[in-house]
C-alpha cells in the first residue's frame, strides 16, 4: 500500500480536530491490522497513542488505561473484541468507530468505555461508513437489528406482525 485510504485520512483529520484542542480520543477497530497503518500516520503525525488488542497483557492494560487517564497520550487504539470489558476511561471526548462490527452491542459497549461514572466531558462518537461498500450493508444490518430487538426485547411499539413479505424475506436474505 503505498497511500493511505480516503477514509483514513479522514480519520485522521478527525483525530488531529481533536488533538489541535487537547481532546482524547478512543479509535475503535475490528482488525488489529489497520492499527499497524494508523500506527505509522501517527508517528508520521506526531500523534501519541497506546495500543490495546488481545494480546496486550493484562498488566499492560491496566498501565495503558492509567497513563491515558492522567493525559499521556492523544488516542487510545483498541480492538473491538479486547476492549469491550473493564476499561474505565472518562478523559475521551471522542469515539470514534473505523469500522462496523456485525454486532452493534459490541459497538455500544466500547462506546461505553467513555461513559462511566465520572465523566464529565461531552463525548462525541463517530462511525466511518464508506459509501456503496459492505461497511453500508453491515449498517443496513445493525439497524434491522435494533428494530427487531426493540420489538421484541424492548417490548416498543409494533411486532413481527407489523412487518410486510418482502421485509420479512429480507430478513432471512
Amino acid at each position: 500500500i503505498d497511500e493511505v485510504s480516503s477514509k483514513m485520512k479522514a480519520c485522521l483529520e478527525l483525530i488531529n480536530s481533536y488533538k489541535m484542542n487537547n481532546q482524547k480520543v478512543l479509535l475503535f477497530s475490528t482488525f488489529t491490522k489497520v492499527f499497524d497503518l494508523f500506527e505509522e500516520e501517527f508517528y508520521l503525525n506526531g500523534i501519541t497513542y497506546f495500543k490495546l488488542t488481545g494480546t496486550t497483557s493484562k498488566e499492560k492494560r491496566k498501565e495503558y488505561v492509567d497513563r491515558f487517564q492522567n493525559n499521556e497520550v492523544d488516542v487510545f487504539l483498541i480492538s473491538l473484541k479486547a476492549g469491550g470489558t473493564g476499561l474505565n476511561l472518562t478523559q475521551a471526548e471522542a469515539v470514534i468507530h473505523f469500522d462496523p462490527w456485525w454486532n452493534l452491542s459490541a459497538q455500544n459497549q466500547a462506546i461505553d468505555r467513555a461513559y462511566r461514572i465520572g465523566q464529565h466531558k461531552n463525548v462525541q462518537v463517530h462511525k466511518l461508513i464508506m459509501k456503496d461498500s459492505i461497511e453500508e450493508k453491515i449498517q443496513k444490518l445493525q439497524n434491522k437489528k435494533k428494530e427487531l430487538a426493540d420489538m421484541f426485547v424492548e417490548n416498543n411499539e409494533g411486532n413481527i406482525t407489523s412487518l410486510s413479505k418482502d421485509e420479512l424475506m429480507e430478513l432471512f436474505s
